[in-house]
């Protein structure tokens, strides 16, 4: 790649005794977790997750298979509600609220499966998203008055600019459930952002790409970035991806957090190895 690996950046500290980007001290974090936890049947799933993200940080969530790590999305997006704790997007407190309440006040996501509607055109997925920034009344839209066509006009225009930043514009009117899978992956996320999120969550989205589409990704989630100007927090099996471009990066095993720190100290970190590799046997 021939831009800077932003798992370079230099983070520092903040009074919750978290890291952030250094751009982003002087700035609301877009994201914090206090004390947050979900049981199931009296199954902890997910105890004390306490974590912070700078504004326009690209951060990391990464663990074994079973580690919580979905959990984790569920509660921020509130899918789940926290059975403790609390989740504070961009300085409000989501207690109490829904998904699509969240929503709104700036949260998105992928799906591990993909999940975009596949009898309806590409364009027609990224205007779902864009729902929620029609500005005309029921009766503007059933009497199509000129209100109603200028933001059609509006909001075609809005997708076609969010299908670009792939290069998917041309793909517009074709079914989305007959693109290649590395298109549908990138049409999701192309359908999150549509929702003007701060805080991007990204599910494993590297899965089933060849190693030049993930490198593609890591641009294009670096771009979306520096473009949107938001945070993102990404799920992710694939090291090098993590290690290339995420500034922070979270560690969970058991539905807690055994480390946190920049991608060098968790490359080093003997209790992420071992959660990893399995303890190795004394000689």
């Amino acid at each position: 790649m021939t831009q800077k690996r932003k798992s370079d950046t230099k983070m520092v500290p903040v009074p919750s005794h978290s890291i952030v980007p250094e751009r982003d001290v002087d700035k609301c974090p877009v994201l914090e977790t206090r004390h947050l936890g979900i049981e199931f049947g009296g199954l902890k799933a997910v105890e004390d997750f306490n974590l912070t993200i700078g504004a326009t940080e690209i951060a990391g969530l990464i663990g074994p298979n079973g580690a919580g790590k979905t959990t984790v999305f569920n509660l921020l997006t509130k899918v789940y509600q926290p059975t403790h704790g609390v989740v504070i997007l961009d300085g409000k407190d989501t207690a109490g609220l829904n998904a699509a309440q969240a929503s709104k006040l700036g949260i998105a996501r992928t799906f591990q499966n993909i999940r975009l509607f596949g009898n309806m055109t590409v364009e027609d997925n990224v205007r779902i998203g864009l729902h929620n920034q029609i500005r005309y009344n029921m009766a503007t839209g059933i009497l199509r008055l000129p209100g109603y066509w200028k933001q059609e006009k509006a909001q075609h225009q809005k997708a076609l600019e969010l299908l670009s930043i792939f290069d998917m514009q041309d793909m517009a009117d074709k079914q989305a459930g007959s693109l290649p899978y590395g298109a549908q992956r990138r049409l999701e996320i192309v359908r999150a952002l549509a929702t003007n999120p701060k805080l991007l969550l990204l599910d494993e989205p590297a899965a089933g790409m060849n190693p030049h589409e993930t490198e593609e990704l890591m641009e294009n989630i670096i771009k979306i970035r520096d473009q949107f100007q938001i945070a993102i927090m990404l799920i992710e099996h694939d090291m090098n991806l993590v290690m290339g471009i995420c500034e922070g990066i979270c560690v969970l095993n058991y539905g807690r957090i055994i480390a946190k720190g920049t991608a060098s100290e968790i490359q080093s970190n003997p209790t992420v190895i071992e959660a990893y590799l399995g303890k190795r046997k004394e000689d």
